[in-house]
Formats: C-alpha cells, sequence, structure tokens
C-alpha cells in the first residue's frame, strides 16, 4: 500500500461505478494516481467509462449478489493492477412503497423488499466478503494498515421516512463509514425539475443537491486519514428526513 496521505499507487475496486457516487470515485482516484476496477451491471456505461479513464482504470460487469461475478472482478484487480487496497460500495437500489397504502388497499410488495434487501445488504456484504480477503494479503503499514472498505448509505437508513422501509432496512446494518444526503445522480436527475428544487431546498447548508465529485472527496479522505476508522459519517448539509 502506498503511504498515507495520498491515493497515487492504490488499487481501488468501486461498484455502481458507471455512475453518480461511484463514477464520480473512480474519477478522482484515477486523477490522484489510483488505478481503479470499475464495477457495475454489464447493461450499464461501465465499459465506456473506464475506457474514457484509460489504462488506469478496467471495467469488471459485476453483478454485487453474485459470488461468480464479484469473484472475477476480484481477479481482474489482481491480474491488471496486482493487488487491492480499497474497495468502495455504491452499488445500490430503492423502492418507494408505504408497508400499507389504504387508499389502495395494497400491501408493500414482499418482491420488491427483497430486491432491495438482495442489492443492498447481501450483495454489499458479497463484495466484502470477497474482497477483504484479497486486501488482507497486502503487507500492512507502520500502523498495521492493510487497506480500506467503505460502505454507503443515504439519510433514509438512519432517518425514518415514509415510503422507504425496504431501503432503511437494507442499509442500516451496513451503513458505515458513511452517510449521504441529496445529491445529484441519475436517479434524482430523472425527477422534475420542481421536484428537484423541493429538495434541494430541504437542506439546511448548503441548499442544493449535493455534488458526486463531493462524495468523492470524502471518500479519498477517509483513504488518506488512518485513524478514520468504523465510523458513520454523515456527508448531508446537516438534512434530517421527516418521517
Amino acid at each position: 500500500m502506498s503511504s498515507i496521505g495520498t491515493l497515487k499507487g492504490l488499487v481501488g475496486l468501486v461498484t455502481g461505478a458507471a455512475s453518480g457516487l461511484g463514477r464520480a470515485t473512480a474519477e478522482r482516484f484515477v486523477q490522484q494516481g489510483a488505478r481503479v476496477v470499475l464495477c457495475d451491471l454489464p447493461s450499464s456505461s461501465g465499459a465506456d467509462v473506464a475506457k474514457g479513464l484509460g489504462d488506469a482504470c478496467v471495467f469488471a460487469p459485476t453483478d454485487v449478489t453474485s459470488e461468480a461475478d464479484v469473484k472475477k472482478a476480484l481477479e481482474i484487480a489482481k491480474e491488471k493492477f496486482g493487488r487491492l487496497d480499497v474497495a468502495v460500495n455504491c452499488a445500490g437500489i430503492g423502492v418507494a412503497f408505504k408497508v400499507y397504502n389504504f387508499n389502495k388497499e395494497r400491501p408493500h410488495s414482499l418482491e420488491e423488499f427483497s430486491r432491495v434487501i438482495q442489492v443492498n445488504t447481501i450483495g454489499t456484504f458479497n463484495v466484502i466478503r470477497l474482497a477483504v480477503g484479497l486486501i488482507g494479503k497486502n503487507s500492512p503499514t507502520a500502523d498495521g494498515q492493510r487497506g480500506v472498505v467503505i460502505n454507503t448509505a443515504s439519510v433514509a437508513a438512519f432517518d425514518g421516512q415514509m415510503g422507504q422501509a425496504a431501503y432503511s432496512a437494507s442499509k442500516e446494518p451496513l451503513g458505515r463509514l458513511y452517510a449521504f444526503g441529496l445529491f445529484d445522480t441519475p436517479l434524482l436527475a430523472s425527477l422534475p425539475e420542481k421536484v428537484r428544487l423541493f429538495l434541494a431546498s430541504t437542506i439546511p447548508f448548503p441548499s442544493r443537491l449535493g455534488n458526486p465529485g463531493e462524495y468523492a472527496h470524502l471518500v479519498q479522505t477517509i483513504v488518506e486519514n488512518p485513524l478514520l476508522n468504523g465510523e458513520v459519517i454523515r456527508l448531508d448539509g446537516a438534512l434530517r428526513m421527516m418521517p
């Protein structure tokens, strides 16, 4: 592992990296001299994103719920770059359902609840349990550090919100090292401008959507500071979601 204080020379694996927060993280790693295994679904634009980042980045088609896919991504990391220092879990999905909609007399879809748990919780754990095996082969630094694992969760994982039972249940157990607020990602970009403006206005300060680059900046800070460990860090402009 390279010396603390720089990303240069590190090898990172980033899931959900074809867009949004994951893509910003992959881009920042490459800009800072690291190399990246960019993981996302085969149907994503991951191959094009990786190509745009040059030889320091390689695309690994990955469904995080697949043991075979994650193992293959780790094999790519070892074959292409010789090691793995950092695993960043950005892959995740969400659905908006009330536990029971009395107006429509309809309960929360069990299939959708299971799908969110499968991707967000089991998928994240799948990446962690396999990635640490490769990270653990690194020679330790003077502090005994071999690498870093970073997991991502929305503030909905901590501030219970109506319609987010599945997401909150899926993310709370693994919502470390940080939670994020409302970021200007493809998911929010699909919403009407009026809704986007309203969401931005709910953030105390600064009253705007977060930039994925700000998220990536925090990832870099976590990796570079060896004393940051086992913490939940909120990057959300002081946003607290209302039920």
